[in-house]
């Protein structure tokens, strides 16, 4: 602030005019200026600007360099829009195009602007000669590529905002969805998807969520401190505890490291949330056919069984694996259209059909994790739109996915029990402030 301050003292006095105080005195009075189109007072040329290089340096321009008349740094930033690029926006604010031409040059490398995007963000600093100080082109808030002169040549860096957390509480009631309960109490819905993530195992928050069902979480939110010193909300963090309580019941979870960065959901009880088996292979927007031994065939037009669920999905949603298992068939199968079938343990074996393609480096024989992608919804073989239809056998015989009530993770260990009662015990004090939407109350 003071620099700035110290810039507004020798702007031209055009618009002055001079007015007496009570006392006597004589003070200048300036018309508005916007302080967007002032320069920052910068470091002194001895500092910085005498060791940098000309613009010219970059290939195919010239021009004739004279000693810094001004300690001056002369900031231009900006926010793409749509339709605009970084070269066309610098034009336009009167940037030579030797110093667009540097800039892309030296920043290649880390990115190439060809991939900008609406909402990135640009920041460049040039001295009085036209040089460049430095450059900041950030794609998130939380990351950016870093140009800037080390006294002897340029250098570029990529760079990752530090965050600062806050633990906060976020209580509400269900009308129509969860996630459209967390976005009208102000959070960004990422949470709501997190959340449903604590409880995959138990709750289908697209079947079973009801009016009137409550819910509240214990998190952290995630904050940086921008250019200005302000410090900007970035996104939820990392859950600590959820509760949620409705027609699917009462389900409590509570976050516990068992050791360095190790850490999972248990409920208060202290078995694992996690399951051998999730509820289902994707987020899906309804459930179009169930397991049935008698459904009429859309295409078919004949009544028959259909053992499995049809999840109608948007084209392209990520599929992943219900459970860990090693894939045992990867593609086309006739009706079933792009097929993954794979084989877990005690007899189990999931099947995934109508894929529009399979994820990247899924092959037989490979071994796939619980959740990990296999595959991306689509509507290929004896499929009338977008859905996957999903199908679990044991033993050789078909069963409803639905009713697999499958065993619990590995549970806590002995000698963690007492840790894990002491770190339940404060988490779910926490989860219980008053209040239904989020509050700063800190542990």
């Amino acid at each position: 602030m003071l620099s700035v301050l110290i810039a507004l003292a020798f702007v031209s006095g055009v618009g002055a005019s001079q007015e007496g105080t009570e006392a006597g005195e004589v003070v200048a009075s300036f018309d508005a200026v916007s302080i967007d189109t002032l320069p920052l007072h910068g470091p002194s040329a001895s500092d910085t600007q005498a060791s940098l290089p000309p613009v010219s340096m970059a290939p195919g321009f010239d021009r004739v360099d004279e000693p810094a008349t001004a300690e001056l740094i002369v900031v231009t930033k900006g926010r793409l829009a749509a339709g605009q690029s970084l070269g066309g926006e610098l034009g336009k604010r009167g940037i030579p195009a030797a110093v667009v031409h540097l800039i892309a040059q030296e920043v290649r490398p880390y990115f190439d602007f060809r991939h900008s995007r609406p909402g990135h963000r640009y920041r460049l600093a040039l001295d009085a000669d036209g040089n460049v100080v430095d450059f900041r082109y950030s794609t998130s808030l939380e990351e950016s590529v870093y140009l800037f002169w080390n006294g002897e040549t340029y250098e570029v860096r990529e760079e990752y905002a530090e965050l600062t957390s806050r633990v906060v509480t976020l209580a509400g009631i269900v009308e129509s969805s969860l996630y459209d309960a967390i976005r009208l109490l102000g959070e960004d819905p990422q949470l709501a998807d997190d959340f449903s993530e604590v409880f995959a195992w138990d709750i289908d928050f697209t079947r079973n969520v009801k009016s009137g069902d409550t819910f509240r979480v214990l998190y952290e939110r995630l904050y940086l401190t921008d250019d200005d010193g302000k410090e900007v909300y970035i996104r939820p963090g990392r859950i600590l505890a959820a509760r949620y309580q409705g027609g699917v019941g009462d389900h409590s979870a509570v976050y516990f490291e068992s050791g360095e960065g190790d850490g999972s959901y248990f409920r208060p009880d202290g078995t694992s949330v996690e399951r051998a088996f999730l509820v289902a292979p994707l987020r899906y927007s309804r459930i179009s056919s169930t397991f049935t031994n008698a459904r009429r065939h859309p295409i078919l037009k004949v009544t028959r069984r259909h053992p499995g669920i049809d999840y109608a999905a948007s084209e392209g949603t990520p599929l992943w694996s219900v459970a860990e298992g090693t894939v045992i068939y990867r593609g086309w199968a006739g009706a079933s259209g792009n097929l993954v079938k794979v084989r877990h343990a005690n007899g189990y074996v999931s099947h995934y059909a109508h894929l529009s393609r399979f994820a990247d480096g899924v092959k037989v024989g490979q071994r796939v994790e619980q959740k990990e992608v296999i595959g991306y919804v689509g509507h290929t073989g004896l499929a009338t739109g977008s859905h996957v239809c999903f199908r679990v056998t044991k033993n050789g015989r078909y069963v409803n996915p639905m009713a697999i009530r499958s065993p619990a993770a590995k549970p806590l260990e002995l000698n963690q029990t007492a840790e894990f009662a002491r770190t339940r015990d404060q988490l779910l004090a926490a989860l219980d402030i008053h209040g239904v939407a989020a509050s700063d109350e800190a542990l």
